[in-house]
């Protein structure tokens, strides 16, 4: 199953940035990787444009998606990570990562 997501950024040069190296391989928080291994998704990429990002999370059709992001929010570093990008981010620096980014409809693809 695929899920593709949106999040506002805020409009500012400097925290977009700061935003982009927070997700660098070089320095990613490990321990949010493997939090989100460990729900059970398979894979999960992040794009951006402007002050918009893009997540696209690939996971096993049987995953409960909602039962997995609500466990996530419990594991270690989890809420820390959140209140960092926060900073970066144009929502609420309280929410959870599902609360912040926004489900898209799939209107389209490559029919057969």
């Amino acid at each position: 199953m695929r899920y593709v997501k949106i999040l506002n950024l805020r409009d500012d040069a400097e925290l977009l940035e700061r935003y982009k190296q927070a997700h660098s391989k070089e320095n990613h928080w490990k321990e949010i990787t493997a939090g989100i291994r460990q729900v059970g998704i398979q894979e999960m990429e992040l794009y951006m444009q402007g002050n918009q990002a893009v997540m696209i999370i690939d996971a096993p059709d049987e995953l409960d998606m909602k039962k997995a992001m609500a466990e996530l929010a419990t594991l270690p570093r989890q809420a820390e990570w959140e209140a960092y990008v926060a900073q970066m981010q144009g929502c609420d620096p309280n929410a959870t990562s599902d609360q912040k980014w926004q489900l898209m409809e799939k209107i389209f693809y490559l029919y057969d």
